[in-house]
């Protein structure tokens, strides 16, 4: 059984260990840029969705900033009033800090502690909180987005970007790949990841093959679920679209119908890989947005 202060502290430390860039050490503004571009290019539509540009006079907090990819793009494609960034794993702040140096920029650097939600910030203090893949790997969202309330300032925004059920990596990838196959797939999976018992349910099959078997916290949400949290937590929100992981969720799209016509599938899954449409992109959509792992959400103070 993972106790909550086990988790908590196996946060900082799995974070601080591991972020999305593999600690690449960026040498100039033109390298930033370049892995900036190609990041934002291999999350269709991630950029329309989780906007840098519209900051402009704007006091910006990037929540889990990670190695600075967001805080490079509202430095660049607008004239924040002030940026600051923050997040558990001080290796990335450093990181952020450095990257945002070669772009002659400057930021506000706050580091977080994993079983402590209070934002270090005063009330009202904040236009706009821009928070892409942290909640989900966090043991408690709720405190965290009240904590996102008390310090928005009335007439703030807060656009949050979070995994999301509907997509091509839950209902494809993990559902079916993962799930259902068997034999020396299912024991390569184990050997990679290092588990000693392949899991049984679709929830430890995502947290364990999506950032890493050793990734304390790692939750899908479906879209009515956390518009009710957001709700609970004082917001009016509303769901935007998702984006889709080229690697992780187009490159799989060949074996769509093989997991339709496999009658060990659940209906669930099934009806979802079905319903899919694809825009002029190639993007996927589903019921009339655009859908894929990366669930997008805008909200105001009610």
């Amino acid at each position: 059984m993972r106790t909550l202060e086990k988790v908590q502290k196996n946060v900082t430390k799995y974070w601080t260990s591991h972020n999305v860039t593999e600690h690449h050490n960026f040498l100039s503004e033109e390298d930033s840029l370049n892995f900036l571009d190609w990041r934002n290019k291999c999350y269709l539509y991630y950029e329309d969705l989780m906007p840098t540009n519209m900051a402009t006079g704007k006091v910006v907090l990037d929540y889990g900033c990670g190695p600075g990819h967001d805080l490079v793009g509202f430095a660049i494609n607008s004239t924040p009033k002030k940026l600051i960034a923050a997040d558990v794993s001080p290796t990335s702040l450093n990181q952020a800090r450095k990257r945002l140096e070669l772009h002659e920029k400057s930021v506000e650097l706050i580091e977080l502690q994993s079983n402590i939600t209070k934002i270090p910030l005063a009330d009202q203090s904040v236009d706009l909180i821009h928070s892409s893949g942290v909640l989900h790997h966090t043991e408690k969202p709720l405190e965290i987005l009240k904590e996102f309330k008390r310090i928005l300032k009335p007439n703030g925004s807060l656009q949050i970007m979070i995994y999301n059920y509907e997509s091509i990596w839950v209902h494809l990838y993990v559902a079916y790949e993962l799930m259902l196959n068997d034999g020396s797939f299912k024991n390569n999976i184990l050997r990679k990841l290092g588990l000693k018992k392949y899991p049984q349910n679709l929830e430890e099959t995502f947290r364990e093959t999506t950032d890493g078997a050793l990734c304390p916290i790692s939750r899908f949400y479906k879209r009515e679920e956390f518009l009710s949290l957001l709700k609970d937590a004082g917001f009016k929100g509303s769901y935007r679209g998702a984006s889709a992981s080229l690697w992780m969720e187009l490159n799989r799209l060949p074996r769509r119908f093989e997991a339709i016509a496999d009658r060990r599938l659940p209906k669930e899954h099934r009806d979802f890989l079905y319903d899919l449409s694809f825009d002029a992109k190639g993007a996927p959509m589903y019921k009339g947005f655009s859908t894929g792992i990366g669930g997008c959400y805008q909200a105001t103070l009610t």
